[in-house]
């Protein structure tokens, strides 16, 4: 079927606000970018975006996939959103079926066919050819089936994917959505959101690779994953510089390998630098498997400074991290950007107004998303979506405590949810670097087993500061690396000579300044902010007076802050930008100068 054919099919969802780029979304090829740049195969792989088929049934049909269906859906984007041409809310009593009809040639049949999802949310079982090829439950990290032995003669094969999402009234981390989207929540995401994709591999093949700098030691820590190696397989890996070979090594398992960088080239938001690294695994003498990654040499800490209080240190120096509260939501795709240009401008746009951190609100992007921080030099704070909201009490000032309880008692199947999408999370974004910082819970938002999640994180990832309760709960003795005040709309701080000795600290969520700007809100009425304001003089003028309360703050001992938001959502109106990205609310060069006061060096000891 041509371009024009496919194209004449599909056609946004009217009635809402869309971004520039929804008119540049190619329904026979939509986000045809390389989905996975940390891990790359330049050749042998397909992306399979674009126009399927979907129905949606009853919850209580048996799970045979269906025959029929009601029209065409466009993948990767959800099926409430507008760019999905549907449009329509699936709720926890249905399913959504998806289906299509996929070629795959006599190159990618040579080996074994892997099949990748960036995300489904949440729970899909994976049909080929009618064939159950697997299942996976979570929203926000990808998987992948081997799918080989499912294929039939020929190079067309169905493929049929089912999916249950319960939104905000299951156990599962939904993170903003609701059922019912009213202020901070918002509306549902159903189904495939990120890339599905083709992938050939060798019998023998590299499945994963995690990396750790240290920069202190001048090394980078390497473990390689193989499928299926044998006996005498050797795994290679070096690291790069350009053209020049920084440093290699050779392994029988791919375990505990260590590659030396000395005089590394650090990775900073001033300096971005990624060394590239490749792997192989060779058998007798020939490779047999090859892949790229690449890596940057930084380091996340506290330290104490010259009054005693902590710090958050960036290669072992102070670094104010100052960034917006981003969201990730779109008008048209919802939890997906439109396109590529459309993932990477909210970054730009960030960095250009002088920011230098964003912190990642209840959500996770599409590896592409942490690329274009990695190779920008943005600072990320990751937050794990939350989810089974409510049962617990939000005491948010830290040394107030109402005596009600602190933490939610989650049903087994909740925690055990919670704790496996959180892993596999960190699993999956361990290698980028412009990550600095993990946030298990957002105020109190089904915050549970607090001492036990976080002193688990801090474990599991020695190479990155844990913000344990950003904004509360501040369970007693609260453990992780921070204490993250939120304070709306003016900023404040926890008290240095109460905390300022054990922990760092930042005021983890402050502003919301709002401003509606007519022709580009969500709704015509309803929309609000913390402090709302006329006109973008008066919303400058107090942005303005906030921020030049930062810097005695800092002198006092305040390692970063988060104001909210970078755009518009929905019905809230706190954002930089104009919800469809059209309206930048401030002046960019103002903005920019206005923000250099808190980076400077000399406010610090």
């Amino acid at each position: 079927m041509s371009a024009a054919s496919v194209n004449a099919q599909w056609k946004p969802v009217a009635g809402k606000i869309k971004t520039s780029w929804a008119e540049k979304v190619d329904a026979a090829n939509p986000l045809p970018e390389y989905p996975r740049p940390q891990l790359t195969r330049s050749n042998n792989w397909k992306s399979l975006n674009g126009l399927w088929q979907y129905t949606v049934l009853p919850k209580s049909e048996t799970g045979s996939v269906p025959a029929q269906y009601s029209g065409n859906i466009l993948v990767p984007y959800a099926i409430e959103s507008a760019l999905s041409g549907v449009g329509k809310t699936v709720g926890k009593d249905s399913v959504l079926w998806y289906n299509r009809t996929i070629e795959v040639p006599a190159a990618l049949r040579k080996g074994k066919l892997l099949l990748h999802f960036g995300a489904v949310d949440w729970a899909a079982r994976i049909y080929v050819n009618g064939i159950k090829v697997g299942e996976h439950e979570g929203g926000y990290d990808p998987f992948s089936i081997d799918i080989t032995h499912a294929l039939k003669k020929g190079t067309r094969q169905s493929l049929a994917v089912r999916v249950w999402d319960p939104t905000d009234e299951g156990p599962q981390p939904a993170g903003k959505q609701v059922t019912k989207p009213h202020g901070i929540w918002y509306t549902p995401v159903t189904g495939i959101w990120q890339t599905v994709w083709l992938e050939k591999v060798p019998a023998t093949y590299i499945a994963s690779v995690k990396h750790t700098p240290d920069i202190d030691r001048q090394q980078l820590d390497v473990a390689v994953n193989v499928d299926h190696l044998r006996p005498g397989d050797e795994i290679l890996v070096s690291a790069w510089d350009g053209d020049r070979q920084v440093a290699a090594q050779t392994s029988a398992n791919g375990k505990g390998m260590v590659l030396p960088v000395p005089g590394a080239k650090l990775w900073s938001p001033q300096h971005p630098f990624l060394y590239d690294l490749k792997i192989a695994v060779k058998r007798k003498g020939k490779i047999i498997d090859e892949a790229g990654s690449y890596f940057g040499m930084r380091k996340s800490s506290i330290a104490k400074d010259k009054n005693g209080i902590f710090r958050m240190l960036l290669n072992n120096e102070f670094v104010f991290q100052y960034g917006p509260l981003d969201q990730g939501w779109w008008p048209d795709g919802l939890y997906t950007a439109p396109t590529d240009d459309a993932l990477k401008f909210d970054i730009e746009q960030t960095k250009a107004l002088g920011f230098n951190m964003i912190r990642k609100h209840i959500k996770v992007e599409p590896a592409r998303w942490y690329y274009y921080c990695d190779q920008m030099g943005m600072l990320v704070w990751q937050d794990m979506p939350s989810g089974d909201r409510g049962g617990n009490v939000w005491d948010q000032y830290p040394g107030v405590i109402s005596g009600l309880p602190q933490d939610k008692q989650r049903t087994p199947e909740s925690a055990a949810i919670h704790k496996k999408e959180w892993k596999a999370i960190m699993d999956h974004l361990h290698n980028y670097p412009s990550i600095v910082c993990w946030v298990p819970f957002n105020e109190a938002w089904g915050q549970f087993d607090t001492r036990e999640i976080v002193d688990w994180t801090v474990a599991y990832d020695p190479s990155r500061l844990v913000n344990a309760a950003s904004g509360g709960n501040y369970v007693k003795g609260l453990p992780g690396h921070i204490m993250d005040l939120h304070r709306y709309p003016a900023p404040m701080m926890p008290d240095p000579e109460m905390y300022g000795n054990k922990q760092a600290l930042v005021l983890g969520e402050f502003g919301g300044l709002g401003l509606p700007v007519e022709g580009h809100t969500w709704v015509s009425s309803g929309n609000w902010g913390y402090q709302s304001f006329k006109n973008p003089e008066e919303l400058y003028n107090k942005y303005e007076e906030f921020i030049n309360r930062l810097p005695v703050l800092i002198k006092k001992g305040l390692s970063a802050a988060v104001y909210t938001q970078t755009t518009d959502v929905e019905v809230e109106i706190n954002g930089l930008y104009t919800y469809d990205r059209k309206v930048l609310k401030f002046s960019k060069d103002k903005m920019f100068r206005l923000h250099q006061q808190l980076y400077d060096r000399s406010l610090v000891p």
